[in-house]
């Protein structure tokens, strides 16, 4: 069993700040990178307003800078998923990994994050990046004199609806169903403005694309189906904003922190849960803005609250070479 000060659960931006700031404090910090090094902004093929980069740069070198810089302090990032955590009897906290490796952590921070749904149709993932995008603000601007189609009618659909008007020719809602969700006051702004157009009880089947020679494809077009026809049918767009919502990864730590309706993490103004000592940054609690600058914000705060809850007990800590009389006889 091997035992760290820190476990960092995640490895997006808010794990890896989080990593950075408590190695850099001298603290034996491990980061479970989980099934995808960075997370989500790794798949973002341009990043044009994380401060620092000017002429932008892309998920993948963003992410690798972070955990190059993270690693510099003596962070070590491990490629493998936390599976099963036991953190009702307090510290120090007992992780398990699925290459059944087990941890000791005095303190640990979890960034696992939120995933968003998908439409789990043809070409979806295909497209990621190249027209198929599930943020507007951080994909928007590349959509300048385009035709968009927005998938979705909450409120957080219609809310990128009207801030991709900014920037696309012409946006176009689709709903699979006769009424949207969102708030009465949402719909009638989107209602009222030039640029939106609203397509019902249709839904995306397909998304299609083409490149031209010694360029990668980008969509094109979406095939859709009338549901109240069955008609099916192309259209042309050039691309495709996903807004059917999220989902915490939260489902590991049911029955042990705190969550809300929608199963965010909870937690108070230092970034702490509802455990003493495990600390949460970034989207696994944030159901708002879902920005890398803002995890990476998140985590430096959690990150500075466990070092400041580990100083607190520094005198109680066991060497890191110690095994707890609880676990001996594991």
């Amino acid at each position: 069993m091997k035992r760290e000060r820190v476990a960092i659960i995640g490895s997006g931006p808010a794990g890896l700040t989080a990593a950075l700031y408590t190695a850099r404090a001298q603290l034996s910090t491990v980061v479970f990178v989980g099934r995808l090094l960075g997370g989500q902004i790794s798949t973002t093929h341009e990043v044009e307003n994380f401060p620092g980069f000017p002429n932008g740069t892309t998920g993948p070198e963003l992410v690798e800078n972070m955990k190059l810089q993270a690693e510099k302090f003596g962070a070590k990032l491990v490629f493998e998923s936390v599976t099963e955590v036991d953190l009702t009897k307090g510290s120090p906290f007992r992780l398990k990994t699925d290459n059944d490796d087990e941890y000791l952590a005095d303190t640990v921070i979890v960034t696992i994050g939120a995933n968003p749904r998908e439409l789990q149709i043809p070409g979806e993932k295909q497209y990621v990046g190249r027209g198929v995008s599930y943020c507007a603000t951080c994909d928007g601007f590349f959509f300048r004199g385009k035709d968009i189609t927005v998938v979705g009618g909450g409120d957080s659909a219609l809310q990128e609806a009207l801030f991709l008007t900014k920037f696309g020719k012409s946006v176009n809602i689709i709903h699979r169903r006769d009424d949207l969700r969102a708030s009465i006051a949402l719909q009638t702004r989107a209602k009222a403005h030039p640029k939106i157009s609203f397509t019902y009880s249709t839904i995306v089947e397909e998304v299609k694309g083409e490149g031209s020679e010694g360029a990668p494809a980008v969509v094109k077009s979406i095939i859709l189906r009338d549901l109240k026809t069955g008609n099916v049918y192309e259209k042309p767009t050039d691309g495709v904003f996903i807004f059917v919502g999220y989902d915490p990864n939260s489902w590991l730590f049911k029955g042990q922190l705190d969550l809300s309706v929608d199963e965010y993490m909870k937690i108070d103004s230092n970034m702490q849960t509802s455990i003493d000592g495990v600390f949460a940054a970034g989207e696994i609690h944030d159901s708002v803005f879902r920005q890398a600058i803002t995890a990476a914000g998140d985590g430096c705060k959690a990150a500075l609250s466990a070092i400041k809850w580990l100083g607190e007990r520094e005198d109680t800590l066991q060497p890191l070479d110690a095994v707890p009389v609880a676990a001996a006889g594991d």
